[in-house]
């Protein structure tokens, strides 16, 4: 099957029908109509970063934004990501990130999210550690700031007045969440036993949900949040716990069970804000199958080798936590450049850690129709009835 596949919905009209009429009935606080978005404003880590850890620290350098971008464009990816997506299917222009000062557009919404950042607040944070200093809850903060500060600007007109969202445009956006991997990530390489790391998903759900409230009281109204996908399919857990087991596709089930919790307990955790926050039109959205679609059903959908990392280096599933996607490595006193592969457009894993546009493209595909999120509602449709 040619990649070209992996664009169409694999939803049936009359199923796609039936998800919208139920979900409207059994959830009256969602639209019966195709919404209208005049902005997004995401809060997440590096899945849906564009450029603000770049911005900030390190700057992302080639391979990555090869595909689309044609350059290096703030994202770990060889192109766009779902969230580009999101925004292109809701007729937004891509997110420019709310920390990066050159040549950004805050008129239909911002990008809060940066790669390496954690619900809770991370014990090793960038450049003593491995994790961002902008955990939710500074994300959420950044908001506050943002959402006041852009509107006095837009009193005071001048040249920037008109980079700003309308002040109405905050409770008609869509807020949309895709976090919480690298609270996983953070315990599993902190000397954690999976047993601790489980036992501590609750404490950084309640975090999670905390902040969720707070943007609810600065008038956000809807919620798109992703779950956390699997963790144990990706090198950057397989190469460092090879004895961890299997399953059937070659991913380690353990790490996945863990992510699986996490999961089910976000889940829980979305019906009882519904109840707690009864005007909000809350959607959960089930990126982890989707996902591991990809590791099951590669061939399906257009797509080899889901295991191994595209732009990497060294060993079975081409990838080191030494040396990244866009660094170098020395090979008989030579220098070598960590490249990407020939065909990124067949390839699900980018850089061991991130997918490739290709993946993000299918998983956009999937999850817009409504068919993977709770309550069954698409993408367009994902708003608070007016």
């Amino acid at each position: 099957m040619g990649t070209h596949s992996i664009l169409k919905s694999t939803i049936p009209l009359s199923c796609l029908f039936t998800l919208l009429l139920s979900a409207t009935i059994l959830n009256p606080v969602f639209a019966s109509k195709v919404c209208n978005f005049p902005a997004i404003f995401n809060f997440g880590a590096s899945s849906s970063d564009t450029g603000g850890l770049s911005a900030t620290f390190r700057r992302v350098t080639r391979p990555n934004g090869e595909t689309y971008f044609r350059r290096p464009a703030g994202r770990f990816s060889d192109g766009r990501l779902i969230i580009d997506f999101i925004a292109m299917g809701v007729g937004l222009p891509y997110l420019s990130a709310y920390l990066d000062s050159l040549g950004t557009n805050f008129t239909q919404g911002a990008n809060f999210a940066t790669a390496a950042s954690t619900i809770r607040l991370p014990s090793r944070i960038i450049p003593a550690g491995g994790f961002s200093p902008f955990y939710l809850d500074i994300q959420c903060s950044q908001f506050e700031q943002f959402k006041e500060r852009s509107q006095i600007i837009r009193r005071q007109g001048g040249i920037y007045a008109h980079l700003m969202p309308k002040k109405d445009y905050f409770p008609k956006a869509l807020y949309t969440f895709d976090i919480g991997q690298n609270d996983l990530s953070e315990g599993f390489f902190g000397n954690m036993t999976l047993e601790e790391v489980n036992a501590s998903i609750p404490d950084i759900l309640d975090k999670f949900s905390l902040n969720v409230k707070n943007i609810y009281k600065l008038g956000a109204r809807s919620f798109w949040i992703h779950n956390t996908g699997p963790i144990g399919c990706l090198p950057y857990i397989l190469v460092p716990f090879p004895s961890a087991q299997r399953d059937s596709h070659g991913c380690a089930k353990p790490y996945n069970d863990v992510a699986q919790s996490f999961n089910h307990k976000l889940k829980d955790a979305i019906v009882r804000l519904r109840i707690d926050l009864p005007s909000a039109a809350i959607t959960y959205v089930d990126v982890y199958s989707v996902k591991y679609s990809l590791y099951s059903e590669p061939q399906k959908y257009g797509f080899e080798l889901p295991l191994v990392a595209c732009c990497g280096y060294g060993g079975k599933y081409n990838y080191s936590s030494s040396v990244g996607c866009g660094g170098t490595v020395t090979v008989n006193r030579s220098q070598i450049f960590v490249g990407s592969c020939e065909r990124p457009s067949v390839r699900v894993n980018w850089d061991g850690i991130h997918y490739t546009e290709a993946a993000n493209k299918f998983v956009f595909a999937q999850i817009s129709t409504g068919a993977f999120s709770d309550p069954p509602v698409p993408l367009k449709m994902a708003c608070r009835q007016v």
